[in-house]
């Protein structure tokens, strides 16, 4: 079968299931509807770290260009060598690195060579869509390359709704509270070098976030909002977001973060995340980050690695979603790995993200697991 071309196609399509949607089965969907960003520009190589390379790089001369010493030792003619005893050969100079020794090595003479000194007489680097990290920079400065050409940044309009919100600075009444997702996803954004456009807090009203979702889809490339997409409160918003572009309504079957929405608003795409900040973070990690990447040119995306480690203590759970919970993971003493929960689990309880450096990976068939098992684990640290 065809990948539908529309979004409105999938969501007619014989297979759509917009009320138990699995993980893979949603990141496989939003990736049909994602194309990178094309604008081009040039800049210097400091700025270039974290930037996606938009034209190969082709080396201009060899590096090194000149056969070096790895070590200090001596240079000699191996045809001069004794193989069956001790041999003499005459000192005649020295070679450093940055000085090289200006004859040419003869018969029974040798120089004294020091670390990466030149050696007495006798390609490709880089792909488009490749990341720009450290090493690349260094990489870059050794073939005395100046600027190259990157795609530019993508930009990220982000808001969260709810009329209990508060920004931080402000006065809290009765019922309200601090809104601490615009944090975290502005957090997470700058991790992944993205332009970032903070909309605040948008009340729950029908035209102030239609204005709203106006506003950010005219301006940015993707359209993220924390909020506003649960059970009780889709109906009101996908009526709205329906009027300005095609959206989606997943029920993800996954913990936390089952409601999803994505789509385009105009020529935005657009995540709606769930409103309880844990749910905001594993949802971003889980879906959001892949598809940014994707738009912001990498060719290299594959889903975050995972690996075995031992539980350390039980985890109840029951078979229908997949879990991301909350883990520590550190060294069992015995060259292996053991990992622990960080305790409750609720999807309100940001402090179980600070804990974490992995979330325990429970597949949607996996029922109660007993401590001593293996379990999969997803490293969080340099995610985002």
């Amino acid at each position: 079968m065809n990948a539908p071309q529309t979004l409105r196609e999938l969501s007619c399509a014989d297979d759509y299931d917009p009320n138990s949607m699995r993980v893979e089965k949603a990141r496989e969907l939003i990736r049909q509807f994602l194309k990178p960003v094309t604008a081009v520009e040039r800049v210097h190589i400091r700025f270039a770290l974290d930037r996606v390379l938009a034209q190969d790089v082709v080396s201009p001369h060899d590096v090194p260009g000149h056969d070096n010493s790895a070590m200090d030792g001596w240079a000699v003619r191996f045809a001069d060598l004794n193989p069956e005893g001790e041999t003499k050969l005459k000192r005649i100079g020295e070679s450093f690195a940055g000085t090289p020794f200006a004859g040419t090595l003869g018969p029974n003479e040798s120089v004294r060579i020091f670390t990466g000194g030149v050696m007495p007489a006798g390609a490709t680097v880089f792909r488009t869509g490749q990341p720009v990290r450290a090493s690349e920079l260094g990489m870059l400065a050794s073939l005395g390359i100046i600027e190259v050409a990157v795609y530019r940044k993508l930009r990220v309009a982000f808001f969260s709704t709810g009329d209990e919100l508060r920004s931080i600075g402000q006065p809290l009444g009765a019922g309200e509270i601090y809104d601490s997702n615009r944090y975290t996803l502005y957090g997470m954004l700058t991790r992944l070098n993205c332009e970032i456009v903070d909309m605040g807090v948008v009340p729950d009203q029908p035209n102030a976030l239609e204005h709203a979702f106006a506003t950010a889809a005219e301006s940015a490339d993707v359209v993220i909002t924390s909020g506003g997409v649960s059970v009780g409160e889709a109906d009101f918003v996908k009526q709205l977001l329906d009027k300005l572009g095609e959206v989606l309504f997943w029920k993800i079957a996954m913990k936390p973060g089952r409601p999803l929405a994505y789509g385009k608003i105009g020529h935005a795409h657009f995540f709606g995340l769930p409103g309880n900040p844990v749910s905001v973070m594993v949802t971003f990690y889980e879906f959001v980050r892949d598809a940014l990447l994707v738009l912001q040119g990498r060719r290299d995306v594959a889903p975050v690695p995972q690996f075995k480690a031992t539980l350390a203590a039980p985890i109840k759970k029951a078979p229908g979603r997949t879990e991301f919970q909350r883990g520590v993971l550190s060294p069992d003493g015995r060259g292996g790995w053991q990992v622990r929960t960080t305790g409750d689990q609720g999807s309100g309880i940001l402090s179980s993200m600070s804990q974490a450096n992995c979330f325990i990976v429970l597949s949607d068939d996996t029922g109660n697991v007993a401590a001593g098992e293996v379990v999969e684990v997803q490293l969080l640290e340099g995610l985002i």
